[in-house]
């Protein structure tokens, strides 16, 4: 027995876990993702990942803009499916919507929740130094990831991950996780468990936070580069010129925060930061040493 999924997401992470449930030979009957966006230099519309994915795979794909028209939940009823899989689709679900398939929906939710629900719970457990985060899938509820947990895999944070990294091995954790959840659900054996402990909230990145501010610690400073790398990354300024950092050290160290010590350090609230890889705005990424030799950065500069 296969079941009837209605697959709902947009970007890469979402990718990995389509291809499984299509490997486990479950019939995906439609395939919902955000619409074409512009993108690029020419700005020309650009369908999501997940959008050119189901094309090749010959998969019907729909597009609405929003749930909030009857019309679009009137589709989805119509599709007749056991389950909707949920992985970064970008849109809120009314209460129709996840009452429709016969199961409801089910959402790939990268965290250990109840911490950081929302938009950006990798970025945000990087960024507050976590040692480890969750791919988890729940049953989708009314509410902001409030939904009940089927199965969850542990993932430890490195001290070296980014948010690439740990977005790269969350997908294919996560993706892992839906053949087991699947036959589950076809054999009428999935069990739920609610969400228990400190609720916390990862709330979408602001630009604003990707300047860094040198009088933080170095090791607060080091978690929320990583967390911001690759997008949209975190920058200081040299002179009204933005140089991003790709990859820092925290190390000992005194100084002015903001002062370039000996060794491509930069003093820090607490110890100081030694870049490694930066990249200025408009260039490829150099070593520290040799954005410093470019631009004549000795010690004693103030950033």
């Amino acid at each position: 027995m296969t079941l009837r999924v209605v697959f709902m997401g947009t970007p890469q992470f979402a990718v990995t876990s389509l291809s499984e449930i299509l490997a486990a030979g479950h019939e995906v009957v439609c395939v919902y993702t955000q619409p074409p966006r512009k993108a690029g230099r020419g700005q020309s519309l650009t369908k999501s990942p997940v959008h050119q994915f189901a094309e090749i795979m010959g998969l019907p794909v729909r597009t609405p803009e929003s749930f909030r028209k009857p019309s679009v939940i009137d589709g989805l009823e119509a599709l007749d499916a056991d389950v909707a899989c949920v992985v970064a689709y970008g849109q809120i679900l009314p209460q129709r919507a996840l009452d429709a398939p016969r199961h409801g929906c089910l959402n790939l939710h990268a965290s250990l929740l109840p911490r950081w629900r929302g938009a950006a719970p990798v970025q945000r457990a990087i960024m507050a130094g976590d040692t480890q985060t969750a791919a988890q899938i729940m049953q989708m509820a009314k509410g902001l990831d409030t939904g009940d947990i089927v199965m969850s895999a542990v993932e430890p944070i490195g001290p070296n991950d980014t948010a690439g990294t740990l977005f790269a091995r969350l997908a294919q954790t996560g993706a892992q996780l839906w053949a087991p959840v699947l036959a589950a659900l076809e054999r009428g054996g999935l069990q739920a468990t609610p969400q228990t402990g400190e609720v916390s909230y990862a709330e979408k990145i602001d630009k604003a936070e990707s300047k860094i501010d040198w009088t933080k610690p170095a090791a607060q400073i080091d978690c929320e580069i990583r967390g911001l790398t690759p997008a949209p990354g975190a920058y200081f300024l040299h002179g009204d010129k933005r140089v991003k950092v790709l990859k820092a050290v925290p190390e000992d160290g005194e100084g002015n925060p903001g002062e370039v010590l000996e060794g491509e350090r930069i003093a820090c609230g607490q110890g100081a930061l030694r870049l490694v890889t930066v990249q200025p705005a408009g260039k490829a990424a150099m070593s520290f040493e040799d954005f410093a030799r470019g631009y004549q950065i000795k010690p004693g500069h103030q950033f």
